[in-house]
Order: C-alpha cells, then structure tokens, then sequence
C-alpha cells in the first residue's frame, strides 16, 4: 500500500480514529484529525505551533478554550448541509467533547489569533464544473470566507457518477501569481444516493483518487476509497476523484505549505485542461445543490 494513502482505521491512535500531523511520513506542514465520541465524552488538544478547524461531521459538540467557548450545532451527516465551525488560533490548547463524529483540522502557524465561530449560513457555497464534471464546494475555510495565517480548508460534494477535482491540478511550487506550494489532505465519506435501491449486505459505497508526479519526485496513486479513509498529496498533479455509479461522494481538504502567501493558486494538468471548454455547453448536475430536499 502507497504511504500516501490510509485506509479507515490504519491511522488511529491516541482516542482519535484518524491522526494525520507531522509525525506522519512525508508531511510537514499539515493535520487532520478525527473522532467519534459519545456524550459525555471529550478530546483535548495542547497548545502548539498550529492554528485549529473544528468541523463537526455528523452531531453537535462543545468547543473550550482559555477564556472562551462555544457551542456547534453541527448536522446530521456531511450530506446534509453546511455546519457551523470554530477557528482556535495557533499556542492554544482546548477541549473537545460532544456526540458524534468531528473532524480537527489544521496546519503549521505561529502568528496568535483569537478564536473565532463562523454559522453554518456564513459559508460560501459554490458550483464549480457542469455536466458529469459538477460538484458542490463548500468554502468555510478558504481566504474569502476566514481569517487566518496559512490553513485553506473546504468540503466538495460529488454526485454519483462524476468526477471531481477535474481536471488533473497541482500546487506544489511557489510560482508569483501562478501557483502556490501546498499540501493537501483528502478525508472521504461516501454514501449510497438517494432513491437508488441496493441490497445492504452487498451495498459497499465506493470511489476513485488518483496523483501522478509533475516533475521529477516519484509518485503514482490509484486507489479505490471508502468511507473515512484518508489520501494525501504531498506533491504532484491530483484528480480526478471519481464517484462510482450509485454512490455520492464528499471529501474535506486541508491544505498549508510554507509560502508567505495564503492562497489556492493552482496548474490545470496541460493534457487535461481543455475540459474546462465543455462546461458552458453543460448545464449544472440538477441533483447540486446538496442542501436540496431530495438529496437530504
């Protein structure tokens, strides 16, 4: 198995079912963790060298820091609709606790902030591509929507058979207006689509992820992803990620690298740029948005 890859419960440790930082190998600049707690039950991060997301993924948590706290609504699941979040500044430590399933992102920073809550009605929502190529993108973490020093988070909803993160990109070099150097993380959760009908014993939902090298650093990732596993780029161009007939796709990304600038500047894959001339002869996937009534 590539080391750029984990499947749903080869990276726990330590309470968390998911533990992407620093000490995984290869990366550098960014983390992800995640939990599943029940009432009553709480998860408590130290003050370090990084700036924090807490993003619930399915319940309604509290969120406890030196002087301040808040409370997340949350949501059903990462289909369901946006959700409110909290941003906990870099030399913090907190206390998570709550019920349900969370997700901790974050990445390298030292430039202390306040802690801030962004509702779940303050996050962008876009529609990027047309056709087999639409997908839903939601904003809460990006330059537009948060203040912060260097983590640009978002979550994309694919439907059932399309691609997403098409075509192929790459942000792995400081290029002044063009690209900038970033690590990203891909945390999946999949489900069967709405009105398909499967039998459960048999109904496995499940995708594609794929990263090929840009220059002369050596990688080559072809993975078919489940629910919870984990993907990382460190480098290289990456995408599609393909959901498989019958099954939406999410995934959350982190990304962070080292450049003064705070930004997603990307390069489209020069064999694969062209797609972008078939979307205004697309019209819109009419299961997107998400939030629609019969995608709940």
């Amino acid at each position: 198995m590539t080391q750029w890859f984990y499947p749903f419960g080869s990276a726990a440790q330590e309470g968390w079912t998911t533990v992407i930082d620093a000490r995984t190998p290869g990366w550098t600049h960014t983390g992800l963790r995640t939990a599943t707690l029940a009432g009553g039950q709480s998860r408590q991060l130290p003050a370090e060298e990084v700036e924090r997301i807490i993003l619930p993924l399915a319940g309604s948590f509290h969120v406890e820091v030196p002087g301040w706290s808040a409370d997340l609504t949350g949501r059903q699941n990462v289909f369901s609709g946006p959700t409110d979040t909290v941003y906990v500044g870099p030399c913090t430590a907190l206390e998570l606790s709550g019920h349900g399933r969370v997700a901790v992102a974050s990445a390298h920073a030292t430039q202390e902030r306040p802690p801030s809550y962004q509702p779940a009605t303050a996050v962008p929502i876009e529609l990027r591509g047309t056709g087999n190529m639409s997908r839903q993108v939601r904003n809460f973490g990006t330059p537009d929507a948060l203040d912060a020093e260097s983590i640009i988070a978002c979550e994309v909803l694919t439907p059932a058979g399309n691609w997403s993160s098409y075509p192929a990109h790459k942000h792995d070099h400081e290029l002044a207006g063009v690209e900038t150097e970033l690590e990203e993380i891909y945390y999946f959760e999949l489900r069967t689509a709405p009105g398909v009908v499967a039998p459960p014993e048999r109904c496995v939902p499940f995708g594609y992820h794929r990263t090929t090298s840009s220059d002369d650093r050596a990688i080559d990732v072809l993975v078919e992803v489940h629910d919870q596993d984990v993907a990382l780029v460190p480098f290289g161009w990456h995408g599609p990620s393909m959901a498989a007939p019958g099954y939406d796709m999410y995934y959350l990304n982190v990304m962070g690298g080292p450049g003064r600038e705070r930004a997603w500047l990307i390069s489209d894959h020069p064999d694969q740029t062209w797609v972008r001339t078939l979307w205004p002869t697309m019209d819109v996937d009419p299961r997107l948005p998400f939030e629609h009534p019969s995608q709940a």
